[in-house]
């Protein structure tokens, strides 16, 4: 089935929480007509290189022959003391040393904040075993590639909830549950990811947990997304996959596209994105899919900036 948009500027793979080898990502990716996609993994830098039949090649290049352009990219989770506040970047330098930094910091971060919350889960009553997330359903992963959605996921499997989201949500506002993850800060984020030329895009703003608390104030999120363009924000996700993730506002889908448009489209790149994990693979019903939200080619290539981190001009 054919995807409903053409660009898909949000997208995970194995490297973090996804199903999708980075391969079948892309192969997915031209099966559903998209034209551009993007990996966005959580917390590591995008693969430049891709293994086919024992040959490296640029994943780029290869994704090109195969008829879409990747957009290579990272997605951070920021604000300790914000849920869900995640900076999308592209076209960064990524061997800058910064990025290494980053990467030791949010594995470390992950792995002691993730084994607090299996423990306390397992003190209301909910066990769940450090290996058995690690096993990660047949699927081993080791230590520093953990994610906070393996564990939402085998708290379904293990029957203590209906779905991920569900677990997710119950995490969120179980008070005490656990403590926070520390995370860096969303500003600063911002001005690494444009020191090393990159374009930095507000994921899934509407998944952000209000109120919010910004250095020991009470804010609401759209005075908070203005700091974030005081700070120097290129683009905020409009079209996104809330119907298919743990949003519980009472806006509609539409509704959030049309609200955002409004109050940010003649000052920020108004971008979109499924959020793509091939979680279909793990058994979740109606599962978000590549193409499922997005932005069209024409909006895209209106964007020079974000065009000319790809080799190719899309077609």
């Amino acid at each position: 089935m054919l995807a409903n948009y053409e660009v898909d500027l949000h997208g995970h793979t194995t490297r973090s929480d996804g199903s999708d080898t980075p391969e079948e990502f892309i192969r997915h990716a031209v099966e559903r007509g998209v034209k551009v996609c993007a990996i966005t993994d959580h917390d590591v830098i995008p693969p430049t290189t891709i293994t086919i039949d024992g040959v490296e090649r640029d994943i780029q290049e290869w994704a090109h022959e195969q008829g879409v352009e990747l957009m290579l990219g990272i997605e951070v989770s920021c604000e300790t003391f914000i849920d869900d506040t995640h900076i999308v970047c592209f076209g960064c330098d990524w061997d800058d040393p910064f990025f290494k930094e980053l990467d030791d910091f949010c594995i470390q971060s992950k792995v002691n904040n993730y084994r607090q919350l299996t423990e306390a889960l397992t003190e209301k009553g909910m066990p769940i075993d450090w290996d058995e997330v690690l096993a990660n359903n047949g699927n081993p992963i080791p230590e520093d590639q953990i994610q906070k959605k393996m564990i939402f996921e085998l708290m379904a499997r293990k029957g203590f909830f209906d779905t991920w989201s569900d677990a997710k949500l119950y995490v969120k506002n179980a008070k005490g549950l656990t403590k926070k993850r520390e995370k860096p800060d969303a500003a600063y984020i911002i001005r690494e990811a444009h020191r090393t030329g990159g374009f930095v895009i507000m994921a899934h703003p509407h998944l952000v947990s209000e109120p919010i608390s910004y250095q020991g104030n009470k804010i609401h999120l759209s005075v908070y997304i203005e700091k974030l363009i005081e700070a120097g924000l290129d683009g905020i996700e409009a079209s996104y996959t809330y119907d298919k993730t743990s949003y519980s506002g009472k806006l509609t889908k539409q509704e959030i596209y049309d609200d955002i448009r409004e109050y940010y489209g003649d000052r920020l790149f108004i971008s979109g994105g499924s959020d793509y994990h091939a979680d279909g693979k793990k058994g979740v019903k109606n599962p978000r899919e590549i193409g499922d939200c997005g932005i069209t080619l024409e909006e895209f290539l209106a964007n020079d900036r974000l065009v000319a981190m790809l080799p190719h001009r899309p077609e």
